[in-house]
């Protein structure tokens, strides 16, 4: 089976997309065609994926990229037996198209929700554009089909469609927890709780535990985190590809999602979470229902108030004085997420319903 995956919005080494749905892909056999801007994110395709790069959509500059995006499929639509369509966006690029072969569209995301998140889109817009979304996906679902990446987007379509959940490969062993550093793997944004963070690695100095920043940041953050950088408050590495991020996490004392209580990241499973779980350290989160309902069953971290540093460094400090329960919660942590929340487990699933939805057989 050969697929084009395409993404015009997230970075090429997009954990979901590469890391996770690709390489089950090429593991099983099939070929694949990744179109992505490369250039834009500063990125090379990796070996095992034929990579064609597209503009990036950012911002209010996205047209030019959906017809880049329109363009490619066009030229390819007789090539490949899938095309796998990663955002909203690339609706458009495969609208009204003849002949076409199956069109996935994978849903990351409440698409209507997160817009009240986008400070380029004026206030006056949000309405509008929320409705025009709610109609791309009725339509979305008529005429294509659909993969959910959490459980909750269910409810805002008529029928029932495969869940891919954000799971990932959980390593054989783990590091067990230490006591002098703590991390955040993500994207950096107000709304994710970047403010917090940096507040959390002041009140943390005097202590010498050190923060650990790792991911891209939208504009807005970047300039308090070049000058916490500056200031010697914490350390920021940018974007990082997710294979050699996750190795960041090892040995760490804790993970924080310090997510803000927005409608996007009510009903959403935090993969941060899961990855810190993966690697064996406890979860620091904020009270969203997903992030408590997992932190809580698995005893694998703490819940701390919203917007609230304090909190957050005190409950640091509790896990780096008490050896023993942060190594409890790193352990059952771990152990839950290698039964529940390994990425194999999903991939053949995935691997399974695109070899239906294209009409061929494994190899």
């Amino acid at each position: 089976m050969h697929v084009l995956v395409m993404t015009v919005v997230h970075n090429p080494e997009d954990a979901r997309i590469l890391h996770r749905q690709i390489r089950a892909l090429v593991d099983a056999g099939h070929e694949v065609t990744y179109a992505a801007s490369y250039t834009a994110h500063g990125v090379v395709p990796r070996p095992w994926v034929t990579g064609v790069d597209l503009p990036r959509a950012v911002q209010r500059k996205r047209i030019s990229a959906m017809w880049a995006a329109r363009r490619l499929f066009k030229r390819m639509r007789d090539k490949v037996d899938l095309a796998l369509i990663h955002d909203p966006e690339l609706l458009f690029a495969v609208w009204g198209m003849r002949n076409r072969p199956p069109v996935v569209w994978d849903v990351h995301e409440d698409t209507p929700a997160t817009l009240s998140l986008k400070p380029w889109l004026p206030s006056l817009l949000r309405p509008p554009v929320r409705f025009l979304a709610r109609m791309l996906e009725s339509i979305a679902e008529r005429n294509l089909h659909l993969l959910l990446a959490e459980t909750a987007y269910a409810g805002r379509f008529k029928h029932a469609h495969l869940i891919v959940p954000n799971e990932t490969w959980v390593p054989d062993s783990v590091t067990p927890p230490g006591d002098d550093r703590i991390v955040y793997l993500g994207w950096l944004s107000r709304a994710r709780g970047v403010f917090e963070a940096i507040e959390v690695a002041r009140l943390l100095q005097p202590y010498r535990v050190a923060v650990e920043l790792i991911g891209y940041a939208d504009p807005q953050s970047r300039l308090v985190l070049n000058k916490a950088v500056h200031d010697g408050v914490l350390e920021w590495r940018d974007f990082m590809p997710n294979d050699e991020a996750l190795k960041r996490l090892d040995g760490a004392l804790a993970g924080l999602s310090l997510l803000h209580d927005e409608p996007n990241y009510r009903h959403s499973m935090p993969t941060k979470i899961i990855e810190y779980m993966a690697h064996g350290i406890p979860v620091i989160t904020t009270p969203s229902p997903r992030a408590v309902e997992l932190v809580d069953r698995y005893e694998s971290g703490v819940v701390v108030p919203w917007e609230d540093p304090k909190a957050v460094a005190q409950a640091v400090l509790t896990l780096r004085d008490d050896v023993r329960e942060r190594r409890a919660q790193g352990a059952r942590g771990y152990a839950a997420a290698r039964a529940n929340h390994h990425w194999p487990n999903s991939a053949k699933r995935f691997v399974a319903q695109l070899e239906a939805w294209a009409g061929v057989k494994r190899r």
